[in-house]
């Protein structure tokens, strides 16, 4: 179903995407159209994934808006500007995402999203910090925190919280959270860096 161009790298449609069976690609996520294929995750990573978003789904309740906390689901982005249909597709899998209680369709979800978080690993920094702040931008989410790992990749370092600007396409930083993580929005949440990574 994929096809291979003269650069070597798998390319898709968005016909052949959301033509296909859920998790028919495996573990990728796509960019304009090119597969990359996303390496498998360290445990210290699949855990603090795993607590921030029983963390905010516990939070959900704060706020008195009906919100679902999604982990590793399918977000269409705004395809490219290409004239060619296999460069157009953008598909990302954030590691946590926030979300109102509008039925989810993998076309619009991302104009319901009310926060995202990534959790940095070794393979994905230069995605988390360059490339999806501005697609996510982009897309008008308004909170985004990335989760830095220190040198060890076992303990959190800090936790940066990014809103959009005026221009609501833009991300400002707002805070840097060290030790604990305080947000109050979308949902009201205190939790130490040590509740989401001690094993």
């Amino acid at each position: 179903m994929t096809s291979t161009h003269a650069s070597g790298a798998e390319r898709l449609t968005a016909e052949e995407f959301l033509g296909a069976e859920p998790d028919a690609f495996g573990d990728v996520e796509i960019e304009d159209g090119r597969i990359v294929r996303m390496m498998a995750q360290s445990r210290a990573h699949s855990r603090v994934t795993r607590r921030l978003a029983a963390a905010l789904e516990g939070a959900r309740g704060s706020s008195g808006i009906c919100m679902r906390v999604e982990s590793d689901v399918a977000v269409r982005f705004p395809d490219a500007e290409s004239k060619r249909p296999e460069r157009r597709l953008n598909v990302r899998y954030p590691d946590i995402f926030v979300s109102d209680c509008e039925p989810y369709d993998v076309n619009t979800v991302r104009d319901h999203i009310l926060l995202v978080a990534e959790v940095v690993s070794k393979e994905t920094a230069d995605t988390d910090t360059g490339i999806k702040p501005l697609v996510y931008a982009r897309a008008e989410i308004p909170v985004y925190l990335i989760v830095h790992f220190d040198k060890s990749w076992e303990a959190i370092d800090r936790i940066e919280e990014y809103r959009l600007d005026w221009s609501g396409v833009r991300y400002m930083p707002h805070k840097v959270h060290r030790g604990e993580l305080v947000l109050d929005t979308p949902v009201t949440l205190a939790i130490t860096f040590e509740a989401l990574y001690q094993a």
